[in-house]
């Protein structure tokens, strides 16, 4: 573990500076977990109702996955895919006819998973999240903002809530199950990853904040810690709840071509058609920077801004973030898999100044 000593102080230096409360890494790889470490406090107790005693950070503690749920959502897909149920050039319409509405009708699930479908800010009010029926009727009137497929723009939740439907349409289960049943169960992770945080799970919840200059501790915290219907509700861009030793096994299976544990996932041939650069070196207008999508994680590829992954990460090194808090990524020339779970919403430029910092320091090691 001497190896890992920068790695390890810097996130210590991150903590006793108040940017986040705590966090968890967890490196792997040939589906062997190498590092699975916690640091810090996954509540800190301070002057709220629910938030009266520090808990210590644990490696079983469940951190808010925010957008690396995207990655759940996509293996969910590439099962189905694989299974002849979709193929990522049908139109939505052809599973949802509803959504043919108000020009949407020849818009492709690999248009929408690749966040060209020209609709990302639309909204699924927390209203509805529990009551299916209305999701679907409210993404089949979503309205457009430019015509699908000509820009490339980060689609936080909306494009989300359009798979899940199709997802719930196509297995005739509730998304939340779907995922569970083809994806987090037979890979051996239903302790680690929920689509949606149980009840019986709520002891192991990682209370997320937010920077606060006001607050002694440095931080407040934010609604998302004890807000039930957010938690339950399993958004599908972003309500996720996991470890990082999930993550980084999650992404293990990538790296072993479908397999872990023994147990086959997915297909070489699948993967290969998933985890590819779909949109090239076109700017994805809401992050500033070419964004490499694939259907799910993105790539490095090779122009000279990145996100997430680290500056010294390979072309084909691939991964997806959770908004201010976390990153995930797999490295396929050393077989690496990473996961950094925070409990703090920090905005940028210090979010993804500190990624890269923590992802080369990962890099140091592992090449």
């Amino acid at each position: 573990m001497s190896a890992f000593k920068p790695l390890f102080e810097l996130i210590q230096s991150h903590i006793a500076a108040q940017r986040y409360p705590g966090c968890q890494i967890a490196i792997a790889q040939r589906g062997q977990l190498l590092v699975n470490h916690s640091f810090g406090l996954s509540r800190i107790g301070q002057d709220h109702p629910a938030d009266t005693h520090t808990l210590s950070a644990d490696n079983r503690h469940l951190f808010l996955l925010y957008s690396n749920t995207k990655v759940l959502m996509a293996c969910t897909l590439w099962k189905l895919y694989e299974q002849g149920k979709l193929q990522f050039t049908d139109r939505v319409a052809d599973h949802l006819p509803g959504f043919a509405a108000k020009g949407k009708q020849d818009i492709t699930l690999l248009q929408v998973i690749t966040h060209q479908g020209g609709f990302p800010d639309a909204d699924v009010p927390a209203s509805m999240w529990q009551d299916h029926a209305r999701v679907l009727q409210t993404v089949c009137e979503f309205d457009l903002q430019w015509p699908p497929g000509s820009k490339v723009h980060y689609h936080g939740l909306s494009a989300h809530w359009v798979l899940a439907m199709v997802i719930e349409v196509i297995t005739g289960m509730d998304f939340r199950e779907a995922v569970t049943q083809l994806v987090i169960t037979p890979l051996g992770l239903t302790d680690d990853l929920f689509m949606g945080l149980p009840s019986q799970q709520a002891h192991r919840l990682a209370y997320l904040y937010e920077p606060d200059a006001s607050s002694p501790m440095g931080q407040s915290l934010r609604d998302e810690s004890t807000n039930l219907n957010w938690q339950t509700a399993g958004v599908p861009g972003g309500g996720a709840y996991g470890t990082a030793q999930g993550m980084a096994m999650l992404y293990q299976m990538m790296l072993g071509g479908g397999e872990l544990n023994g147990m086959r996932l997915l297909s070489p041939e699948t993967l290969a058609y998933a985890i590819q650069n779909y949109t090239g070196d076109r700017v994805d207008e809401f992050m500033g920077m070419p964004m490499h999508r694939g259907l799910g994680p993105h790539l490095r590829g090779t122009t000279t801004s990145i996100r997430g992954l680290g500056s010294e990460a390979p072309a084909n090194a691939f991964g997806h973030g959770g908004v201010g808090t976390s990153y995930c990524w797999a490295d396929p020339n050393s077989g690496v898999s990473f996961a950094y779970l925070s409990n703090s919403r920090v905005p940028d430029p210090w979010h993804s100044q500190r990624l890269n910092e923590v992802s080369n320091l990962v890099y140091a090691v592992m090449k």
